[in-house]
């Protein structure tokens, strides 16, 4: 039988699932036939990606989701929007401050005073 469930990947303490149709019988990590999506338990909002195509085939074949990702579909069928992959740009420092001149008034108004107390 096949099932549609979640198989561990990241690393320590940073948990990353992908969601795959995988023979009920293989271990949780082992070899999959079809990976379906992905969820991110670290991610806030909507954490997960999922081919609702694919879905359906395999549930049409008879393939039984694990409890997880029967909560996924719904969710993914409710209309909420999976999060898009977005290419995260380095970040840029932000440019010094530059240090101000003094205008020109203030310029001619501090000079003669200069030249006053130098006599």
């Amino acid at each position: 039988m096949v099932s549609l469930r979640l198989t561990r990947k990241g690393s320590k303490d940073r948990p990353y699932y992908k969601i795959v149709a995988v023979d009920s019988r293989k271990r949780r990590d082992g070899r999959c036939i079809e990976q379906i999506g992905t969820y991110d338990p670290m991610q806030e909002g909507v954490n997960y990606v999922l081919d609702l195509d694919k879905t359906d085939r395999w549930l049409s074949n008879g393939a039984q989701p694990s409890d997880t990702v029967a909560s996924i579909i719904k969710k993914a069928r409710s209309g909420e929007a999976p999060r898009t992959k977005v290419a995260k740009k380095p970040a840029t420092p932000a440019p010094a401050p530059k240090a101000e001149e003094p205008k020109a008034e203030e310029a001619a108004a501090e000079e003669p005073k200069s030249e006053e107390t130098e006599s």
